[in-house]
């Protein structure tokens, strides 16, 4: 680095970088394998830190895990084109065939599923929501040309004198006794234009999260985060999380209906026609940022039969709780939960590549979707290639991959359960399954430190929680983004037990300092 470089302004996203130094955690990694990541100290040492987040759930394989690391070595050395748009690509279609080999082994179904592959998790959730709404506007479309249909008929019976119009269906459409079809079937269109001329609806859960882009932050339900962009994507509707009847009731309350005509036994009968109003319902069957939190299986049981019964499609967002962290390969699988849309990312780049794919059910596809979206890098050759060695990795000896995240998983949790038991008046609960684990940390408002009292107050008591493990214990971990008490345990399917020990230990240390209200928990050295 040269003398200008080193005193220039910090330009790449200052404030957060502050934030971290303010918690001692801004130190550049210059390494890492596994569950490891190394920084160099003052002295020019390398310094290995246990890495528990996991790049928030994409390290299902570690960080640089070889297989991995080879086939990005294999892609550039065969001088494969990185974009080569608009061509023959059988990556993607390894890996779409792949995905629906594992989806019908988990769920038993033999209907296929597309894909639509996107750079991001946030991005895959877009994809469904773009092709979710496209699937809503196609069927008000039919709707529209079905209703029109019939007011065309309604017109010539009662011009012919086929037929006549009771003075009940005139007093309903506000008509008067002298106005002719013509004007009955202008009220219709009116007040079916006006329907259609509303934004759809999304349904999903409180405490979901869904990124951060224009339309997905919409169902992130978080109001700081999803408030100051209120304005830019149609809005969602958020369901009480684990509330027996909640999904039920929201899908009838969004229930909307428009008049129609038909022509019955010489009379005009008016009926009411449900109009296609929620786009879908999304959910993540673990919620990540919400907490660690998991949906089941009798509540997934009754988002299926409310969405089928109103025609909604389904999206599980699997981005985090996907490709194996849970000891299958789809989480929803455990709760019997299949989606008309499925949305992967994170770990289908194996720590590596940057990619994400949204598998789409046949029965719900639109076909002329790929004519609507597109996007540059989505579908490159070098993200799909490390994809599919990812699949093939996790797939290899019978699934062992996800039977090492079972294991690990069951073993972490022991663990946690056991720091949870001794420490009853810090920690309240451990939560989730397999790697994909939360720690929640009692209320601190009321503690005898300032601090923790101050931090409770502004929303970043986990941050802190996380400063003190990196400080004092090399072990770095982070707080779920909307339920900032619960820690985030991502770790790699190779978490083995001197990690899991060394971060047991790190634990009940912290437990100790809350207990016992020590000060050394804001120690800098």
């Amino acid at each position: 680095m040269t003398t200008t470089e080193s005193h220039a302004p910090e330009l790449a996203e200052p404030q957060m970088l502050g934030f971290l130094a303010q918690l001692g955690i801004d130190v550049e990694f210059i390494r890492a394998e596994g569950d490891t990541l190394f920084y160099r100290d003052g002295a020019g040492e390398d310094v290995p830190v246990l890495d528990v987040a996991g790049g928030y759930g994409a390290l299902i394989l570690g960080h640089n895990h070889p297989e991995i690391v080879d086939a990005a070595r294999d892609f550039f050395a065969a001088g494969r084109p990185v974009l080569a748009q608009a061509s023959r690509q059988s990556d993607p279609t390894l890996v779409a065939r792949l995905l629906n080999d594992i989806l019908r082994r988990e769920f038993g179904d033999p209907e296929p599923y597309y894909a639509v592959f996107a750079n991001s998790g946030a991005e895959g959730v877009e994809v469904a929501m773009k092709h979710a709404e496209f699937a809503r506007v196609l069927r008000v479309q039919d709707l529209l040309t079905e209703i029109e249909t019939h007011l065309a008929a309604v017109v010539e019976a009662v011009d012919s004198g086929a037929a006549r119009v009771p003075e009940e269906v005139l007093r309903r459409l506000g008509a008067e006794p002298g106005d002719g079809p013509g004007i009955l079937a202008d009220r219709v269109r009116a007040a079916v234009a006006q329907q259609a001329a509303q934004p759809p609806v999304f349904l999903t859960f409180a405490g979901s999260f869904h990124g951060k882009l224009a339309g997905s932050i919409q169902l992130t339900h978080n109001a700081g985060f999803r408030v100051p962009f209120a304005g830019l994507a149609a809005s969602a509707r958020f369901v009480a999380f684990e509330q027996p009847g909640a999904v039920a009731e929201a899908v009838e309350a969004e229930g909307v209906d428009v008049p129609d005509l038909l022509v019955e036994g010489g009379e005009i009968r008016l009926v009411q026609r449900p109009f296609p109003t929620v786009a879908a319902f999304v959910l993540e069957v673990i919620q990540g940022e919400g907490g660690i939190r998991m949906v089941s299986a009798p509540i997934a049981a009754e988002v299926r039969a409310a969405a089928d019964a109103a025609g909604i499609p389904v999206v599980v967002d699997e981005i985090q709780s996907g490709m194996g962290r849970t000891g299958a390969f789809f989480a929803s699988s455990h709760i019997g939960l299949r989606a008309d849309y499925f949305v992967l990312a994170k770990g289908l780049g194996g720590g590596i590549a940057k990619t994400a794919v949204t598998l789409i059910r046949e029965s719900c596809y639109r076909p002329d979707f790929e004519l609507l979206h597109s996007s540059t890098f989505a579908r490159d050759g070098f993200s799909t290639a490390l994809a599919l060695r990812t699949l093939r990795v996790l797939e290899a000896d019978g699934g062992a991959v996800y039977r090492l995240a079972a294991r690990a998983g069951e073993r972490l949790r022991t663990t946690l359960e056991k720091v949870r038991a001794d420490f009853p008046d810090v920690v309240a609960e451990v939560r989730g399954r397999g790697l994909m684990l939360g720690v929640e940390f009692r209320d601190q408002s009321t503690s005898p430190l300032p601090p923790l009292r101050e931090a409770t107050a502004n929303g970043i008591l986990g941050y802190l929680f996380s400063g003190y493990l990196f400080r004092a214990h090399r072990i770095r971990t982070f707080p779920t983004a909307s339920a900032v008490s619960t820690l985030r345990l991502e770790p790699s399917v190779y978490f083995g037990d001197e990690a899991v020990a060394e971060l047991d230990g790190a634990l009940r240390a912290l437990c100790s300092l809350l207990r016992t209200g020590d000060p050394r928990l804001f120690e800098t050295a």
